[in-house]
């Protein structure tokens, strides 16, 4: 094979499959035969033009089997089924340095296929950086390995919201990130409240581990979580929807020495109240979360393979790179969890 397939979003609502040259890796390089790729929120907000980044390769949750290695790679072989961390950073600026490498002041600049900016991995193959690959179990289909990159998100997240064990923990919105939020809430040690309005994803999040869940169009989120801790407040508060009035009520949410998680980025990107009397008296702590760590990543791959973590109710449908228009009009329904593109079928 000379050349294999890329996907490139070119304009809004507008896809083309390129044409790549085939190269052999050299050095510390890894070329990967792409099985599964996620389309994640970035991807489908290029798509929809909400972000205006063109041409742009799209696909930064991937995973494939190794198709051959450089003569400098050690730990990885041909064969092995692995998962790419996509998302990069340049290593040389102060965020880098002291070990806070998702800060990265020029993160995210990848040029992974040489045709097109981006990730790179709506392709049938790509080459990576081995310190890139992360090794998956064997027996893990690689349409789950393809979520490692979403978990990881959430494995940071879970770390900055500093969780005790038999804390009260509510997490906001149960799309894909909020039901990783339940499961790794859970194998912390803690009681899990979810609050959603849809009715069959809170569905999903008692399935997934929740031991509350709330219909927020139905009743007040914030009164009841209060019936439920005796009037305290929540320990822990991960907002996961990207509402600028939800992150308002779920600072309202924790009680006192809270914490309260920004996880999703929000848009619009409107300005919230906050009472700061409240703040300071109670000793609540806000925080975001943004992009994982390496070390979250290698927790993420470990948690999949060793099957601590379940995806199988996230995957909502599958298509190929050559019906990859029709994936993306499928992932931008919100009802949706992760549509996967299998790249070489």
């Amino acid at each position: 094979m000379d050349t294999y397939k890329v996907a490139v979003l070119e304009d809004e609502k507008k896809i083309v499959i390129h044409e790549a040259q085939m190269k052999k890796p050299e050095k510390k390089q890894v070329l990967i035969r792409v099985a599964s790729c996620a389309i994640c929120t970035l991807e489908q907000r290029v798509y929809s033009g909400v972000m205006k980044k063109y041409p742009f390769a799209g696909g930064h949750e991937a995973a494939g089997i190794v198709e051959a290695v450089g003569e400098g790679v050690k730990q990885i072989k041909k064969g092995d089924k692995v998962a790419v961390r996509l998302l990069n950073s340049c290593g040389e600026c102060y965020y880098c340095r002291n070990g806070h490498e998702n800060q990265c002041v020029v993160s995210f600049i990848a040029a992974t296929q040489e045709i097109a900016m981006g990730p790179g991995g709506l392709a049938e193959y790509m080459m990576i950086d081995a310190e890139n690959v992360y090794k998956m179990a064997d027996e893990l289909p690689l349409s789950y390995a393809a979520l490692a990159e979403p978990l990881a998100c959430c494995v940071h997240s879970i770390e900055n919201g500093k969780i005790n064990l038999a804390d009260d923990v509510v997490i906001v919105g149960a799309g894909i990130m909020g039901i990783f939020h339940i499961q790794l809430a859970k194998l912390r040690g803690a009681r899990v409240i979810v609050a959603e309005v849809d009715d069959n994803r809170l569905e999903v999040a008692k399935k997934m581990g929740a031991d509350v869940i709330i219909n927020s169009s139905q009743e007040d989120p914030v009164e009841r979580i209060k019936q439920l801790t005796d009037g305290r407040g929540a320990d822990v508060v991960f907002c996961t929807a990207a509402i600028p009035e939800v992150a308002s009520q779920s600072v309202d949410m924790a009680g006192k020495l809270g914490r309260v998680v920004f996880y999703s980025s929000f848009h619009p990107n409107n300005p919230i109240e906050i009472n700061p009397n409240k703040i300071h008296s109670a000793e609540t702590i806000i925080t975001g979360s943004v992009n994982p760590q390496r070390k979250d990543f290698l927790v993420a791959t470990k948690l999949l393979s060793n099957g601590l973590i379940d995806v199988s109710e996230l995957i909502s449908e599958t298509y190929t790179l050559d019906n990859i228009e029709e994936a993306f009009h499928k992932a931008i329904d919100p009802y949706t969890y992760r549509i996967i593109v299998n790249c070489n079928i």
